[in-house]
């Protein structure tokens, strides 16, 4: 018997602490490890200034076993990275922060398109600066700052391997 997804799905979220991030990412790093290789998401990362993307980032990243310092690509726009599957081959992962973007174009002129065709992981901090040109993210976050240090986060899984992204 089958088992029908029905997408969108929507969790909400209430971290607390970095820590909760830092939880949260650990278990998406499994997630990601287990796709292996194959896989092809791109996570768009919606939220104002500070409210936590890049954090999320550097927490996913390190679970995932980068090493050494992991750098906001705010300035480069794009920093690559790649680390080892479960099964020993490599995958890769780029990180984006379209931020300073004046013109949607500025994604098409920058040669993007051949990154989020193929295999791999994109990290995408400030996504609607791409416009129509940024692919349809599989994962969707967005984090809301609260009291103290506590984030809301919304998920929404847009496709299959979102929703495999998202599985707990």
């Amino acid at each position: 018997m089958a088992i029908e997804i029905h997408l969108p799905i929507v969790k909400t979220l209430a971290w607390p602490d970095e820590a909760h991030t830092r939880d949260f990412a650990a278990a998406l790093a499994q997630r990601v490890r287990a796709a292996g290789s194959g896989l092809s998401a791109s996570v768009a990362l919606h939220g104002d200034l500070g409210a936590g993307k890049t954090t999320l980032v550097r927490h996913l990243l390190q679970a995932l076993g980068v090493e050494g310092r992991i750098k906001s690509p705010t300035y480069a726009v794009v920093e690559p990275y790649s680390v080892t599957g479960t099964g020993g081959e490599p995958l890769g992962i780029w990180h984006f922060d379209f931020y300073r973007f004046n013109d949607p174009d500025e994604w098409e002129e920058a040669g993007f398109r051949d990154i989020f065709a193929g295999p791999g992981l994109k990290l995408v901090e400030w996504p609607d600066k791409a416009g129509r040109h940024l692919p349809a993210p599989d994962l969707t976050l967005t984090l809301e700052m609260g009291a103290a240090n506590e984030r809301h986060v919304s998920l929404r899984a847009n496709t299959p391997t979102g929703a495999a992204l998202l599985a707990t």
